[in-house]
């Protein structure tokens, strides 16, 4: 995995990282020890390969360091958690994807 800086923009509710000089977020809300990751956007110039999953394992390793949950609500986000099982014990109890 390369080296990424995630800026954890809390104002604007969003994990933030500059690549190809644009901006690369994922939206989230955060409710008691749960962080809902709720949207995905890649910025359509990026073009470097596999920087939307490279993107995602440094925003849950973040939040792993935290000792948070997630919920996945964002369909790319709950798509790369199915393919990558490491990540289930992030889920809070009874979430399944």
């Amino acid at each position: 995995m390369m080296e990424m800086e995630i800026n954890d923009n809390s104002f604007l509710r969003q994990f933030e990282t500059t690549v190809d000089g644009h901006l690369a977020k994922i939206e989230y809300s955060s409710q008691e020890r749960k962080v809902f990751l709720t949207k995905l956007v890649i910025p359509e110039g990026v073009t470097q390969e596999g920087f939307k999953e490279n993107f995602i394992k440094a925003v849950l390793h973040h939040l792993q360091e935290q000792n948070l949950r997630v919920v996945p609500t964002s369909p790319h986000i709950a798509g790369f958690l199915r393919k990558n099982r490491q990540y289930k014990e992030m889920l809070p109890v009874g979430i399944r994807i």
